[in-house]
């Protein structure tokens, strides 16, 4: 069986969020079950493909309205991966460090709906050329949505219309909508199908995607739910492809994820090892910050967003600074320059119990789940959350809302069977709550070692949700 992935990111080539995990790691998984699963993904102008070889695939020309483009297709030479990676070369689209804005400015690029047609067509272009072709094509997210529709829909892919396709929404709040004016960049088709381009006046990639593949896919069950009813205009449209629809919850790689042999903590250290190993890298994390390492410590990463509830974070955490408690809180990530301003003004205010990085920084983020007591997610939509499940792998209890993917995978400590701290309503009050039954577990020197033995006994590997798409994939094929 042959699983091609479409996708922007993925780990550890490119990533911004959460979808370049899960397709830097689900192919492996996929491989380990005799998958033959490989990825192909835009060549970016950044440090990871300048440091590694690839060979040519394919040159070719295809068309983009009036004007054609050239593109390569290459393959990375030694599969560093643990699976072929493939990247579409399309000179002065992707050439450039940023993946979806200007590193320089971070404003968004003004040739999105160029850059990620033109790589799309390139992927089909590629496919149609295959004397094996794949049997399923598997898109991630908006940037590979309108692949669907081209297999379904254009005259050039009329060879690929037997091929399923399955689509996967990693985050409905990023829908690709743009005007209709750039629908002629598209390969021919019959134009009394275009509506299946539309939503709401505008063309929509994701729409168009989820109305033309085979299956829709989310991250969890929960967050399948949850689209059906709050996913920025999108509703209906999710209630009536409910059919064909299924939520499988994401896994982790726990060979990248491994505090007994991650490369970039300062000790390793395992299940049985867990008391020593927790201290003596919280020591490490408190000196990096300046903190005191007998205070129980919480700590939020990622992306300074309104999606994840950063915009929470500053009223949430003065609440306890500014209080008799002694607490320390971590903050790792980028984003709202607002929270920027306001996480600096707290880190001069607050020396010694306040701190934050706002940079992306993967070598201090596993440090920082191998360091911190809790991790804190008040996420106002959380598909799945990666988050987590690395902080569990590291012993790190984690706090969060009861939303989407992190409903499905943490169960509160105040049920026989749990293991987190959850919270429902998105306000300062309950995440505060949530803060201060930390707090109180922390205190609770016993209860907080079986806490944190439990949830390092916990398996969120890919194993299960890899299973679950191979299913999907055979029941397509059959």
């Amino acid at each position: 069986m042959k699983i091609i992935h479409v996708s922007a990111e993925c780990y550890p080539v490119a990533k911004v969020g959460g979808l370049a995990d899960v397709v830097g790691s689900l192919p492996k998984y996929l491989r380990a079950d005799e998958v033959d699963a490989s990825v192909i993904m835009p060549k970016y102008g950044n440090e990871w493909m300048a440091n590694h070889n690839f060979k040519n695939e394919l040159k070719a020309q295809a068309p983009f309205g009036d004007l054609p483009f050239d593109f390569s297709i290459q393959r990375e030479k030694k599969d560093t991966l643990g699976f072929p990676l493939y990247v579409t070369d399309i000179p002065h689209r992707f050439d450039r460090a940023g993946i979806y804005v200007d590193q320089e400015s971070g404003v968004p690029y003004s040739d999105e709906f160029e850059r990620f047609l033109s790589f799309q067509v390139g992927v089909l272009d590629w496919i149609n050329q295959m004397d094996k072709k794949p049997d399923v094509i598997h898109c991630h997210d908006h940037h590979s949505a309108l692949i669907p529709f081209m297999v379904s829909q254009c005259y050039r892919y009329g060879d690929l219309k037997h091929i399923p396709t399955v689509l996967t929404v990693h985050n409905g709040e990023y829908q690709g909508v743009f005007s209709h004016e750039k629908q002629h960049l598209i390969p021919d088709f019959d134009p009394k199908n275009g509506g299946l381009l539309d939503w709401d006046g505008k063309l929509n990639c994701l729409a168009a995607g989820l109305k033309t593949c085979w299956r829709i896919t989310t991250v969890s069950p929960s967050y399948m739910k949850e689209l059906s009813y709050n996913s920025h205009g999108l509703e209906e449209l999710f209630r009536s492809e409910q059919q064909k629809s299924r939520g499988i919850i994401n896994g982790i790689d726990t060979e990248v994820w491994n505090p007994d042999t991650d490369p970039m903590i300062a000790h390793h250290y395992n299940k049985k090892k867990t008391a020593k190993g927790k201290r003596k890298n919280k020591k490490e994390l408190c000196e990096y910050f300046g903190l005191d390492p007998q205070y129980p410590t919480f700590s939020f990463i990622g992306r300074l967003v309104r999606e994840k509830g950063a915009d929470l974070l500053p009223d949430l955490f003065r609440t306890f600074l500014e209080s008799t408690q002694s607490v320390n809180f971590v903050v790792l990530g980028t984003g709202d320059r607002a929270l920027h301003y306001q996480f600096e003004a707290m880190s001069d205010r607050f020396v010694g119990y306040f701190d934050a990085t706002l940079d992306y920084n993967e070598s201090l983020a596993h440090q920082i789940y191998a360091g911190s007591d809790f991790m804190v997610m008040p996420s106002r939509v959380e598909p799945c959350g990666l988050n987590q499940m690395y902080a569990m792998r590291y012993g790190t209890v984690p706090i969060v809302r009861n939303i989407g993917g992190l409903k499905d995978s943490v169960v509160d400590i105040g049920k026989s069977d749990g293991y987190g701290i959850t919270f429902h309503d998105f306000s300062i009050e309950a995440a505060a709550e949530a803060i201060q039954r930390g707090i109180n577990l922390y205190q609770q020197g016993n209860k907080m070692a079986g806490t944190r033995k439990k949830i390092m006994n916990l398996d969120f590997s890919w194993n299960a949700s890899a299973k679950e798409y191979i299913k999907l994939y055979h029941e397509l094929i059959r």
